[in-house]
């Protein structure tokens, strides 16, 4: 009985020996053997055997691309402080998991250290507004600093990013008034534009309408004397005298006045002579005030005249007397 359970007991503890040989490792993963701690062989994806009790998985490598995000605070050229957000996708060499897994203790704290190291020299030679125009020049030299050193530690950069660039508070509540600034004058610009181009529009409509108003005006003063010149001729051919016949039309078309205020029930006052004599004095005046007007232009037109010709004695005399000073400067020159 006792020799039985001692030949379970040896079969058990051999099957979990040989067991214990068998392992797998996972897609994307490489494993890392040691035979007494020193190296034997990288296994990668599948299943696997190794020598039990003799043999050791030291370590397991990711193989997918993995990324590590970096914040860095650093000041720009213009002494502002700025904090950049770096993220670096890198991967493990599926030829170099050698390399990764002992030369490299910690390989995040290590592309960390080189992303400071080369965002702290870039940074500081770029304005702020350079910082956000040429992020793609600083992602483009920390990616080219990290793949030169990580290679020999079995590690590719694949890329390298500026995710984020988040400057001081105050100068960003600065740059915020500064756009707003910029969006208020360009909407004051299009306002006053706009306002320009009302009053340009407004202007010609007025200068539209005045033009049609005094070409009515003149049109229909025209027609007025057509008609007046009409009048007097019919009332010429029928014996009356042009004098006769302008009183006979001054004295109509002031009644005729009179009766339209009449009519007009919402009119303002207005007083106008009203007695029997009113057309006749209206008639005087008017005959006055053109015969005043003629006599003026014709003083205007004998004073010019007189202006004119006291010029052309003036002329005449100057020229004279060159004349006469070239003829003795000649005789001079000759004797």
């Amino acid at each position: 009985m006792i020799g039985y359970i001692l030949i379970s007991l040896i079969i058990l503890f051999s099957l979990v020996i040989l067991f214990s040989g068998i392992f797998t490792v996972k897609q994307q993963t490489s494993a890392v053997l040691e035979r007494f701690g020193k190296f034997r062989t990288i296994r990668n994806s599948g299943l696997h055997f190794k020598v039990p009790l003799i043999d050791q998985i030291a370590g397991r490598i990711n193989l997918k691309v993995q990324q590590l995000d970096v914040l860095v605070e650093t000041k720009t050229k213009d002494d502002v402080f700025v904090k950049l957000k770096i993220s670096v996708q890198f991967q493990v060499i599926k030829t170099n998991v050698y390399d990764a897994f002992y030369k490299l203790e910690s390989p995040h704290d290590q592309i960390t250290s080189y992303v400071f190291d080369v965002v702290r020299a870039e940074v500081p030679k770029m304005k702020l507004d350079d910082v956000f125009e040429r992020k793609d020049d600083i992602a483009i030299a920390v990616k080219q600093e990290l793949n030169q050193a990580m290679s020999d530690y079995g590690y590719d950069i694949i890329k390298t990013l500026v995710t984020d660039i988040d400057p001081d508070a105050q100068v960003k509540a600065a740059m915020n008034r500064i756009n707003a600034a910029e969006r208020e004058k360009v909407a004051a610009e299009y306002i006053a534009e706009a306002e320009r181009i009302k009053i340009v529009a407004k202007a010609r409509a007025e200068a539209e309408s005045k033009r049609l108003q005094g070409q009515g005006i003149a049109d229909q003063r025209r027609e007025i004397a057509r008609g007046l010149e009409e009048s007097v001729d019919v009332l010429n051919k029928v014996g009356i005298n042009s004098q006769e016949a302008s009183a006979l039309i001054v004295v109509t078309q002031h009644y005729d006045t009179l009766q339209a205020i009449g009519e007009e029930t919402n009119s303002n006052l207005i007083l106008l002579p009203n007695s029997p004599q009113a057309g006749s004095d209206m008639l005087n005046n008017m005959i006055a005030s053109f015969t005043a007007s003629n006599q003026i232009g014709e003083a205007m037109r004998a004073r010019n005249a007189e202006l004119k010709a006291t010029k052309e004695i003036k002329s005449r005399r100057n020229k004279i007397q060159r004349d006469q000073r070239n003829s003795d400067t000649d005789t001079r020159e000759e004797l």
